[in-house]
């Protein structure tokens, strides 16, 4: 047969290629790293599918949870995202330095979250240019001080403290690098001027500078959302300074304060210090006239419990009190005012005296100078100042405000009889305002003396005090008030159907050289209402009055003071809840009504009676007539000579 060339690709003969040749049935050998990797191919094989798998159970239970929240139950995200609001932890939003309210929850101060705006210098390539950008979004900010601090080495400036979202849209889309936001809080002040001498404000960095503010820092800084409650009231606030801004602009005065204070527990609703200053501007407050630094220009300076004032004749109130209290007069005992008192060169004398004995009603309506010196002296320069001590006018007040003075009161050793005649009708010594509507709440609410305060008291919680002077003092002395409205230079305060009881008080001011000035005095009211059950005492006073044409060319207390009380009493009485007592007002003050004089026979002869009924006298209210002896005894002495009183002593002219 014939024989063909094998293919091209046919293996040569007699030799195998990729495999041995075997027959069937024999056994092969494989080497052990073929064995090592089969297996490790077989584990790999086993975990693929156990991850393919459990990717597939995890993929089919989201699909299966997608499928129910989208197709089974679409209002399960609402649910949802309603719980997870209400397990957000609070220190995600923590709140800032805690807000201060008034007595009724009316915002005074809170913290708002802001954003700021600051910059890097050191990235600014064209400061001028950047600062002019700036300026065309934030036209509030001055071209240089902005070009100013985007200059320098320094590597972080403030541009703006509190931006709006639209003014940080702004700015954002200026595309400046080197500008940078951030979150901070800023301190607001809702009532403006309300309260502000009382709140004291904060520092760029909210720290409390001054007021409240500062006096509980601490407190509001640690105690996060917790309201900071005063005992004020922001309506009395701003009847308050109403009525006091009001006298200030009529007699052309340099300042005023004005104070309300709740005679049983001592809470202050209301203290305003005019002039005073807007806390929602404080930068507006730096720039002040020449001469800030001066008690009359600065608005920063609260009269009210730094300003320290000779208190006049509102002074007349104490001396009453405590002659009456340690029994040197009763209600119908009196006191020669017929002849000035002579120290040394200087006199003691009557602003349009009566030029005759005086009873004790009469002393106080006519604010005579000459008969409460005598007052003062009958019980003498020791007791007087230990009473004026017990009173509180011999220290500081524990008011919460850092901003508190200390009254200028002769020391033991210094006080004399001549300090006691003029302290008698309010001279010679210095108190705050504060100082005096203190002490008369502690004369016409039964003689207890409580430390004045401006937080806000649990309703009917029980005040301790100190006890002054005894009820039936304190009774008298409510009466004496009321006849002062009635009867003297308090007339212009009255109100009807709400009983007002106070006094007047008209003091020269004392210049740097320690004498009295010219024609600048502090024109002051005190009081309380209603005298029958007093409620509240109030404090009206304008400083460097200057008469007016409706005012007859006078400035004292009774054209100044006295109407600004019964202005402020007529407009938050009822805000208060105290509804004029019209259908009882003739009871009431029948009740409260006391003759100015004793009423008393003709004296013998042609001479005229000392002292004749001004109407007949009605059933009196703590207090009981004096024996005829012992109203005999109080009669004056004309002819003899004044106690102690000729000693070398200066004392300021009248």
């Amino acid at each position: 047969m014939p024989s063909f060339p094998p293919p091209p690709d046919a293996p040569p003969a007699g030799r195998t290629i990729g495999h041995t040749a075997a027959a069937p049935g024999a056994l092969v050998r494989v080497s052990q790293p073929e064995l090592v990797r089969r297996a490790a191919l077989e584990r790999t094989r086993s975990r693929l599918l156990l991850a393919a798998g459990g990717f597939a159970v995890l993929f089919g239970a989201v699909a299966a949870r997608l499928a129910d929240a989208t197709l089974i139950s679409p209002v399960a995200p609402v649910r949802l995202a309603a719980m997870v609001r209400q397990n957000t932890p609070p220190a995600e939003h923590l709140p800032g330095r805690g807000a201060i309210t008034d007595r009724n929850g009316e915002l005074l101060a809170v913290t708002l979250p802001i954003t700021a705006l600051y910059a890097n210098p050191r990235e600014i390539q064209d400061p001028a240019g950047a600062a002019r950008r700036l300026v065309s979004v934030l036209p509030q900010l001055n071209l240089e001080a902005v070009t100013a601090r985007l200059s320098g080495e320094r590597q972080f400036a403030y541009i703006a403290r509190a931006l709006t979202p639209r003014e940080q849209q702004s700015v954002n889309s200026l595309g400046i690098p080197g500008l940078y936001f951030e979150q901070a809080e800023r301190r607001i002040y809702p009532q403006g001027r309300a309260a502000a001498h009382i709140l004291g404000g904060v520092d760029v960095d909210g720290n409390g500078t001054a007021g409240v503010e500062r006096f509980h820092d601490e407190r509001l800084r640690t105690r996060r959302g917790e309201d900071l409650r005063l005992s004020l009231d922001v309506r009395v606030q701003l009847a308050l300074r109403d009525a006091v801004q009001q006298q200030i602009t009529d007699f052309n005065g340099i300042g005023g304060a004005g104070i309300m204070m709740d005679v049983q527990t001592g809470e202050i609703v209301g203290m305003v210090s005019l002039p005073d200053f807007d806390l929602a501007e404080p930068a507006r407050v730096e720039a002040v006239a020449p001469g800030a630094n001066e008690q009359g220009n600065n608005p920063r300076f609260n009269r009210a419990t730094v300003g320290v004032y000779e208190p006049g004749s509102t002074f007349k109130l104490l001396t009453a009190a405590m002659a009456l209290d340690l029994g040197t007069v009763n209600v119908w005992g009196g006191y020669d005012a017929s002849r000035p008192i002579r120290v040394g060169r200087f006199t003691i004398n009557d602003y349009r005296g009566k030029n005759r004995w005086l009873a004790l009603p009469e002393i106080l309506a006519y604010s005579s100078n000459l008969a409460s010196a005598h007052m003062a002296a009958a019980v003498g320069p020791t007791r007087h100042r230990e009473f004026m001590v017990r009173m509180g006018m011999g220290s500081r007040l524990s008011v919460e405000l850092p901003e508190t003075a200390v009254p200028l009161i002769p020391r033991p050793q210094h006080w004399r009889d001549i300090n006691t005649l003029t302290i008698g009708f309010g001279h010679g010594i210095s108190v705050t305002p504060l100082h005096v509507i203190t002490g008369v709440s502690a004369i016409v609410n039964g003689g207890i003396l409580r430390p004045p305060t401006l937080m806000a008291r649990p309703h009917g919680e029980v005040v301790d005090g100190t006890r002054v002077i005894s009820e039936r003092t304190s009774d008298t002395m409510r009466r004496l008030m009321r006849l002062v409205v009635t009867e003297g230079s308090g007339r212009s305060g009255d109100v009807p159907g709400y009983f007002l009881g106070g006094k007047t008080g008209t003091a020269q001011k004392i210049g740097p050289n320690g004498r009295y000035l010219e024609n600048k005095r502090i024109a002051a009211f005190v009081g309380a209402f209603p005298m029958q059950a007093p409620r509240y005492a109030l404090y009206v006073m304008v400083d460097e009055p200057k008469p007016n044409a409706r005012s007859h060319g006078f400035a004292t207390a009774g054209w100044v003071a006295a109407p600004a009380a019964g202005a402020v009493l007529r407009r938050v009485a009822p805000i208060l809840g105290m509804a004029p007592e019209t259908e009882r007002a003739a009871e009431i003050q029948a009740a409260l009504a006391m003759p100015m004089q004793p009423g008393r026979p003709r004296a013998p002869g042609n001479a005229p009676a000392r002292a004749e009924p001004a109407r007949s006298a009605p059933p009196r209210v703590g207090a009981v007539a004096p024996p005829a002896s012992q109203d005999r005894a109080q009669a004056p002495r004309r002819n003899a000579s004044e106690p102690a009183l000729l000693r070398e002593v200066s004392i300021a002219p009248r």
